[in-house]
C-alpha cells in the first residue's frame, strides 16, 4: 500500500472517530473532558502518521497507546491482542496447563514478583518475591500488561520459558530458563510452637485451603490452644470470597470489606456468627507478598481489631478485573470494582499497613542468590526459622510482649 493510501485511510479512520465522538457529545456540555480527549488522540495519531520521521507502524502504535492507556488505570487492567486472547482460550479449554509457580503484578514500570510456590519451577529457580523481571521469553516487560506476561509465563508442562531477572543488590539482569510445570494444590502448615500457642500459614486462599483452617482452628481449640499466629506472607492465590469466609472463622460481628466500583453495586461482606470457629487471640503476619484475597482476611481482622498485623504493609491489589472481548479479536482485561477494608480505606491505593511493623533482617547485596537463605520462600511443611524477626515478634505479642504500634 502507497505511503498516500496509507495516510488516506488514517485521516479517514480520524474523521469517523471523531464524527462518533461527536455523536456522544452532543448531549453533553461543550467542556466535557472525555470528548476532548478524543479529539486530542485523534490529533496525535494524525500527526504521527504524517510527520513522523518514518513511517510508522501504525498497529505497533495502536498496540503501544493501548497498553499505556490501561497502565495509567492499574497494575492489573490489560490489553490482549487477538492472538494472546486466542491463545488465553486455548488454556482455559485445557484443565492441564503448565506454569512456573509465581505470582506476578506491575511496579516500577515493569514486571515483579510478588510471591513463588516454594516447590514450584520459579522457587527452585531461586526467585525472589521483589525481584524485577526484565524480560519473558526474549520480550520486555516495560510495555508489558500482567495478563501478557502470566500468558508467556504459562504453556504446555516441561516446555521451558527464559526470563531475565534483576536480583536484588544487583543492577544488571541474570537470565534464568525455568521448565512449567503443574502445579497441584498447597496444603496449609499448622502445628503447636508453645504450650499456649499455635501456628497456621496459609499458603492460598482456595477452598481447600479455606476448609483446611475451619478443621485445624476446631482442632486447637479443643486441645485447649488459646493464641494463634496466623501467617499470611506469601499468600497471594484465591479468591475473595473464600477470604470472606476465613474471617468469617474469627469473627462474631462486624464488616469484613466492601466492594464497589463505577458499574459495580456496592456490596457489603459481614461477618456471621454462627460462622465462627476462633474466639480466642489471633495475630496475624504480613509482608509486601501478602496481596489480592489475603488482603481482605488482613483487613478483616485489623479492622475489627480482632488482632495485630505484625510485619510490612501488603502489595495492594484486592480487586476484581473483567474480559471484555473487543471487535478485533482482542480483549480488555479491565478492574471493574476494588475491595476496600473495613475503616473504608481502598487496599488498592493503600495497601493494608501492619499495626507493629518489622522489617525482615537485611540481605547481603553482594551476596549469591544460592547464600539468600533467609529470602526463600518456605516448604511445605516447613515452620519458620528461629532468626525470622517478624514471626518472633508476633510470638512475643502473643506472650504479652510489649506492643509498639506503627505509626
Amino acid at each position: 500500500m502507497s505511503r498516500l493510501a496509507r495516510i488516506s485511510i488514517v485521516t479517514l479512520s480520524v474523521v469517523v472517530f471523531l464524527y462518533v465522538g461527536l455523536g456522544y457529545v452532543l448531549g453533553k456540555t461543550t467542556d466535557d473532558k472525555s470528548y476532548r480527549s478524543l479529539s486530542v488522540f485523534g490529533e496525535v495519531l494524525q500527526h504521527i502518521q504524517e510527520d513522523y520521521v518514518d513511517e510508522p507502524n501504525m498497529a505497533v502504535v495502536t498496540s503501544g497507546a493501548m497498553h499505556g492507556l490501561l497502565e495509567s488505570l492499574d497494575p492489573l487492567s490489560g490489553y490482549l491482542s487477538p492472538r494472546e486472547y486466542a491463545d488465553y482460550r486455548d488454556r482455559t479449554k485445557n484443565a492441564v496447563h503448565g506454569e512456573i509457580g509465581m505470582t506476578v503484578s506491575k511496579r516500577y514500570g515493569y514486571i515483579v514478583i510478588v510471591s513463588v510456590v516454594p516447590d514450584g519451577p520459579a522457587g527452585k529457580a531461586a526467585m525472589r518475591s521483589g525481584e524485577i523481571l526484565e524480560s519473558i521469553a526474549g520480550f520486555s516487560t516495560r510495555d508489558m500488561s500482567v495478563g501478557q506476561a502470566n500468558a508467556l509465563l504459562q504453556g504446555a508442562p516441561n516446555t521451558p520459558v527464559k526470563v531475565a531477572v534483576i536480583r536484588r543488590g544487583k543492577t544488571e539482569p541474570q537470565e534464568v530458563s525455568i521448565n512449567r510445570a503443574v502445579i497441584g494444590p498447597e496444603h496449609i502448615v499448622a502445628d503447636r510452637v508453645g504450650d499456649d500457642v499455635a501456628y497456621i500459614r496459609l499458603p492460598a486462599l482456595e477452598p481447600l485451603d479455606v476448609s483446611e483452617l475451619h478443621d485445624k482452628l476446631a482442632q486447637f481449640d479443643k486441645q485447649g490452644v488459646h493464641k494463634l499466629l496466623l501467617d499470611l506472607r506469601d499468600c497471594t492465590r484465591g479468591d475473595a470470597a473464600e477470604a470472606v469466609s476465613a474471617a468469617q472463622l474469627f469473627l462474631t460481628s462486624g464488616k469484613i470489606a466492601s466492594l464497589e466500583g463505577q458499574t459495580v453495586a456496592r456490596k457489603e461482606f459481614d461477618a456471621e456468627p454462627d460462622k465462627s470457629v476462633w474466639s480466642s487471640s489471633v495475630d496475624v503476619l504480613i509482608s509486601p507478598s501478602t496481596s489480592g484475597a489475603a488482603e481482605v482476611l488482613a483487613g478483616a481482622i485489623k479492622g475489627n481489631k480482632r488482632g495485630d498485623l505484625v510485619g510490612e504493609r501488603t502489595f495492594g491489589s484486592a480487586s476484581e478485573q473483567k474480559m471484555i472481548p473487543l471487535d478485533d479479536g482482542g480483549a480488555l482485561i479491565l478492574t471493574v470494582a476494588f475491595y476496600s477494608t473495613p475503616d473504608g480505606k481502598s487496599i488498592v491505593e493503600d495497601g493494608v499497613a501492619p499495626t507493629v511493623e518489622v522489617h525482615p533482617k537485611a540481605i547481603d547485596p553482594a551476596a549469591a542468590p544460592s547464600e539468600m537463605e533467609d529470602e526463600a520462600p518456605l516448604g511445605p511443611g516447613q515452620l519458620p526459622k528461629t532468626d525470622d524477626p517478624v514471626y518472633n515478634k508476633g510470638l512475643e505479642l502473643l506472650k504479652g510482649g510489649e506492643v509498639q504500634k506503627a505509626a
